[in-house]
């Protein structure tokens, strides 16, 4: 599932009993106690508890957006030795592609404000391949939740209406407690987010991740790391041409938003710092322009 999706959710479903199962209903319907996720790793960093114990607190940056995940002393101990080693590797400033397998978490502050979140249960550092993939069905499964959202605004607001009409079973209790808990929502956003996924599955918009080999880390206690060294020769792609290349993409006649630039340069795996600082050469170029504060635009 892509980032957005989770993120924007607001809703949640939990039983009266101890060990009931949480879950997350998303606006476009899904029900979710595990999730898929990937993308780059951007953050892993340990944090001291009030009990003296460690909790490791990271994002993971996919084209629509992050998702932020806790790993402590309940995860497996696969899990936190993994996330031991990555720490080191981040810090050193290597990029990390990373898929996981976790588990769903649902805040609400005093103030009602909703935070989602996600426990790790495993993870593995993937190939430029296997994530294009994994985009791929991400994309995928969110352009079916987009189509039976959209079937389910015209019909009765029944179960046995909406799967008559061809909406798996499975979603149609959650799409209409989705449909009466968030009301109208913006599917175009969605779509965008899907535009941008596959864009970068296909290899349309250069990045700054290279290609390596199809190894993953394999999460058996006492195995070792697996992934081979990648092919560093050759140069970087322009960020100024990758930036260029975004905005000539996503343009959809206003412009492009200050933050959906940086963030799909980052699920690229460029520096969000230095994607800025390219931003600000072209709009000092005038290569760009701000038709409203925030917006760009390649200046024709």
């Amino acid at each position: 599932m892509l980032a957005s999706e989770f993120g924007e959710s607001t809703l949640h479903q939990q039983g009266s009993g101890e060990f009931d199962p949480l879950f997350v209903i998303t606006k476009l319907g899904a029900k979710v106690n595990r999730l898929v996720v990937a993308g780059l790793l951007e953050r892993l960093e340990p944090h001291e508890t009030s009990n003296g114990a460690t909790l490791w607190r990271g994002q993971i940056r996919d084209p629509s957006g992050q998702h932020y995940f806790s790993v402590g002393d309940y995860a497996p101990e696969s899990m936190r030795e993994l996330t031991l080693q990555l720490s080191s590797r981040v810090d050193d400033g290597e990029t990390i592609m990373l898929i996981m397998t976790a588990k769903a978490r649902y805040f609400q502050s005093e103030e009602g404000a909703v935070y989602t979140s996600l426990r790790p249960e495993e993870a593995a550092i993937i190939s430029r391949s296997t994530y294009c993939e994994w985009l791929v069905k991400a994309a995928d499964g969110m352009l079916n939740r987009i189509d039976s959202q959209e079937k389910s605004v015209s019909l009765e607001k029944s179960i046995e209406a909406l799967r008559a009409n061809g909406i798996p079973e499975h979603m149609c209790e959650s799409i209409l407690l989705a449909n009466e808990h968030y009301g109208d929502i913006d599917l175009e956003s969605y779509r965008l987010n899907i535009m941008q996924t596959l864009d970068i599955a296909e290899n349309k918009t250069p990045s700054a991740v290279a290609p390596t080999p199809a190894a993953q880390v394999s999460l058996d206690v006492g195995e070792s790391e697996a992934e081979e060294p990648s092919d560093s020769s050759g140069d970087a792609p322009d960020l100024k041409q990758v930036i260029l290349d975004l905005i000539s993409r996503l343009d959809q006649g206003e412009g492009v938003d200050f933050d959906t630039l940086l963030s799909n340069a980052a699920a690229r795996g460029h520096d969000r710092d230095a994607a800025e600082a390219s931003l600000d050469d072209l709009s000092e170029e005038g290569t760009v322009h701000e038709p409203r504060f925030g917006w760009f635009k390649i200046t024709v």
